[in-house]
């Protein structure tokens, strides 16, 4: 990780001050690097003993990177892991704009490897987070959003680069097909806890401990899983209340109203249950890899999804 870290660095690197400035302000604010991790970890699991992955988990970032910058200009994010985020410093027209350079500097690095099927699952994987954040709009404000749409929406936005992130693991070491086929539904079912768990800690977490304000799915009108499963388990008043949240956008001056309502229905619980079940999925998906320390630390992984504050 302090390879991919370096060669993060050097990369970001443009003859553009800004780029410069406002890239290593974003790369350099903190960040799990789950996505980066997970390459590293899925290469070294499968006995890879070259150095490609390094560059691979710099690609992921560098995508994951570019989706931030668009995302909290499209949310009109003000925090981002406890700093200010970048639109909120330097604009939303250079926010965009570095993202972009941050997607196009990513494809130069995927050219760079010379393995067309890695270019193809990236470029694939990059077009679908689009979609996802393209669905993500459509359903903010509608409080019709059914579970399937959202479980949709969050396989597309972040389940699709921890898939990639796994999978092209097995690739560039040239695994069988099965191997593949494992790492792939790793990924898909760890990203899918983690938004799970994410959605959730953003009624039930501490601002410190997340890095933003608590309630932003609310204040901006997202019907995340606890609200879909509130929806489909009140009548009267209580449902008014909350289809108005997602509607109006006013959910904030409601919010411990709706923070209890949530928690007497048991919607946090069920949200667990579910994250719970991506997470066990997750793990039974690493069945045919050797016993490891690496396979060992993918399953710890998978159960720090669940277990975590921020």
């Amino acid at each position: 990780m302090q390879a991919v870290n370096a060669l993060i660095l050097q990369r970001l690197q443009s003859d553009v001050s800004l780029i410069n400035q406002l890239g290593y302000y974003i790369i350099s604010g903190g960040g799990k690097r789950m996505r980066p991790l997970l390459t590293v970890l899925s290469a070294k699991a499968l006995g890879y003993q070259g150095d490609q992955h390094i560059k691979l988990a710099c690609i992921i970032e560098f995508i994951h990177t570019a989706t931030l910058l668009h995302d909290d200009v499209v949310d009109e994010s003000a925090l981002r892991r406890g700093r200010d985020t970048a639109n909120q410093l330097f604009g939303n027209a250079a926010s965009v704009l570095v993202g972009d350079f941050l997607h196009t500097r990513s494809f130069q690095m995927m050219a760079e490897l010379g393995n067309l099927r890695i270019m193809e699952i990236l470029s694939e994987a990059t077009n679908v987070i689009a979609e996802g954040e393209v669905m993500q709009l459509m359903n903010c404000n509608d409080p019709d959003t059914t579970e399937q749409q959202y479980l949709s929406v969050i396989y597309c936005k972040t389940a699709k680069l921890f898939e990639a992130a796994t999978r092209l693991a097995a690739v560039l070491n040239q695994q069988p097909p099965h191997i593949e086929q494992a790492m792939q539904e790793y990924g898909k079912h760890l990203g899918t806890a983690f938004q799970l768990m994410d959605d959730v800690m953003d009624y039930t977490a501490a601002a410190d401990d997340m890095g933003k304000n608590v309630g932003d799915d609310l204040a901006e009108g997202k019907p995340t899983l606890p609200l879909i499963y509130a929806l489909a388990n009140t009548t009267g008043q209580e449902h008014a209340l909350l289809r108005s949240a997602v509607i109006e956008r006013n959910g904030m001056a409601h919010f411990d109203s709706i923070l209890t309502l949530l928690k007497r229905l048991g919607a946090f619980e069920y949200s667990l249950g579910q994250a719970r079940r991506e997470a066990d999925m997750a793990i039974a998906a690493l069945a045919p890899l050797a016993e490891g320390p690496y396979k060992q630390a993918l399953c710890q992984l998978a159960e720090l999804a669940i277990y975590r504050n921020h």
